[in-house]
């Protein structure tokens, strides 16, 4: 059960990159520009015909190129590209795959920023988009067009925690000649896309990967061809709309992604304890790691098994008002935070359909399932998450919820 070949945390661990006087760590480049002994050496360097140089921080910088490599390590791909938002990292992909007149097929369970972006914007560049059940395999191979250029999707969808078929999407993507993209923001380590058959992968390192919700980045894990790609100096995405991250978060970014497999075990561990309490008293939830879900079987067979099955979990107060008067009672008790985003040592949850997927219309979140009352998850790093569940079970005891 499980993937046990693939080990991203080692692929980590064993990357050496020592600081300019042999520190540690990398040394941090806080510089935008570089200077050459020689003319043609720019030149060169401007046109991407050297290695080891460095021309104008837009294009690269040491700092962004070690975290890169490390992304790229962890995900197993040739190369990657860090950016200045998980967003900018998605935008990037697509613009950079897509032409007025492509056509991309998309879960329609997704973020909602992705949503927007998806549904929104990209029609102001002829570009179209159809939104399907990303489980219904046949309802994705149906939405095929001679025009499509690509399938993306969530490994695990924000905030319904539905599971891709990632091998079976492959399949389908391969079969037609198109490109699979997936956002693994939500199940770093314990899925490695690439290796089941993803062409591109992107994450917000926001989240899990960064752990500190102090910084905002992305990244980009792909061929060495399509890295290339979008930092071209004459029509790549990456290079010309100028997504770049500072180095200096580039380096503590870097920092945290070796303690990234300890944490995302934590996350796993403590998810699964609440899970398992949310059952016992009958709470309506969703969480991928109990037989109950209906992806539980996909997880076992594709995932990296010793990271658990993620810090996520949804549950089900039925309305928006419900879930407000939950999140509020247990942020004044000290069970976490009542803030957007996830990935953070602290436990935050908030009420999706009012907040991360507000831009799904409301129609379109009552068609995939998704209720006016769930409240999503991030669980965090709690040592004693026995005290964190009573707390939560006290809030729902005094409000009647249960």
């Amino acid at each position: 059960m499980g993937n046990k070949k693939f080990d991203p945390a080692t692929r980590i661990q064993r990357l050496e990159n020592f600081g300019e006087y042999g520190g540690v760590n990398p040394s941090i480049t806080d510089s935008s520009t570089f200077t050459f002994m020689d003319a043609q050496t720019m030149i060169d360097t401007f046109h991407g015909e050297t290695e080891g140089c460095f021309l104008y921080s837009r294009h690269w910088n040491p700092s962004n190129k070690a975290l890169s490599d490390a992304m790229a390590a962890m995900e197993g791909t040739e190369g990657a590209w860090v950016t200045g938002s998980g967003m900018s990292a998605i935008t990037t992909v697509l613009l950079q795959l897509c032409n007025a007149g492509d056509h991309i097929v998309t879960s329609v369970t997704t973020y909602g920023g992705t949503y927007a972006f998806l549904k929104n914007y990209l029609p102001k560049f002829n570009i179209d988009v159809t939104f399907v059940n990303i489980s219904d395999l046949e309802s994705v191979e149906a939405a095929i067009r001679p025009n499509t250029k690509l399938i993306y999707t969530e490994s695990v969808t924000n905030p319904m925690l539905q599971v891709s078929d990632i091998p079976r999407l492959s399949e389908i993507t391969q079969k037609h000649d198109i490109q699979l993209v997936v956002d693994n923001t939500f199940a770093p380590m314990i899925l490695s896309p690439y290796s089941l058959g993803a062409d591109i992968v992107v994450y917000s390192m926001t989240k899990f990967i960064n752990g500190k919700n102090d910084c905002v980045a992305g990244a980009i894990c792909a061929s060495n061809d399509f890295i290339m790609a979008i930092s071209d100096v004459n029509d790549g995405t990456a290079m010309l709309l100028g997504p770049v991250l500072d180095p200096m978060r580039s380096s503590s970014i870097l920092k945290n992604l070796h303690t990234l497999h300890v944490r995302m075990m934590q996350h796993s561990k403590n998810a699964m304890y609440l899970a398992k309490r949310f059952r016992e008293i009958g709470l309506k939830f969703s969480y991928p790691g109990l037989p109950e879900h209906p992806d539980y079987e996909l997880m076992n067979s594709i995932r990296n098994e010793e990271f658990g099955y993620g810090g996520m979990i949804a549950i089900d107060m039925e309305t928006t008002g419900r879930a407000a008067r939950l999140m509020e009672l247990m942020q004044k008790r000290g069970v976490g935070y009542h803030a957007v985003s996830l990935g953070y040592f602290k436990t935050l949850f908030s009420n999706s359909g009012s907040s991360t997927s507000s831009e799904v219309p409301e129609e379109v979140q009552h068609a995939m399932g998704m209720s006016p009352g769930l409240v999503r998850f991030s669980v965090g790093l709690d040592h004693d998450i026995e005290s964190t569940y009573n707390l939560i079970h006290s809030c729902l005891k005094d409000l009647k919820f249960i």
